[in-house]
């Protein structure tokens, strides 16, 4: 299996090394012409609107607004959310529009509001998961199609899957738990 993970800027060096943790190759992605042959894409975290202006200049958007439409699964992870997302609260970030969701950017305020905490996601088992949380966006609003995955103590949700797309605010490759990535490579397998 290879995994594409975007690496115009942000976290991608921490989610190729989760890859190959779990004895996947990973291939970082900066041109259209290194997204052939993929079996999955992630597209991290880091700064929304760079990654998004970058995807654009590179002319990657379009690349990967059609691959994802024709199945190749997909997960964004805090910046990355924000760019699959259909919509965000802010105009600085222009989307691909392929996640049925509504994003609000820096749900919780600057860097120094960041933390961490355990979070109930079933789909990954029992054991709560470390999320971790970093200028981080969150879900405002998801259409019917979208599952919610996981939600903070006050009802917000902070993961969610749509078919063959997969999001979360916050960073699972900051942790060493290998679940989220795993529960990803499942979906890839399985297209």
């Amino acid at each position: 299996m290879r995994i594409g993970v975007l690496a115009a800027q942000g976290a991608f060096i921490e989610h190729i090394a989760m890859l190959r943790k779990v004895g996947v190759e990973a291939r970082d992605v900066r041109l259209p012409q290194e997204l052939a042959g993929l079996d999955g894409l992630i597209i991290p975290g880091g700064e929304s609107t760079t990654i998004s202006k970058l995807m654009f200049d590179y002319n990657l958007a379009g690349e990967i607004r059609n691959m994802v439409k024709n199945g190749l699964p997909v997960f964004g992870t805090c910046a990355g959310m924000i760019v699959l997302a259909s919509k965000t609260s802010e105009s600085k970030v222009e989307p691909l529009g392929l996640m049925r969701i509504t994003v609000g950017r820096n749900a919780f305020g600057r860097q120094v509001n960041s933390f961490e905490t355990e979070l109930s996601i079933p789909v990954l088992g029992k054991k709560p998961f470390p999320g971790v949380f970093i200028r981080a966006p969150i879900i405002e609003k998801a259409d019917g199609e979208v599952e919610i995955l996981a939600r903070l103590a006050d009802g917000t949700g902070v993961a969610a899957r749509q078919g063959n797309i997969l999001a979360c605010a916050f960073h699972p490759e900051l942790t060493d738990d290998l679940r989220f990535h795993e529960y990803f490579l499942n979906m890839a397998a399985k297209n």
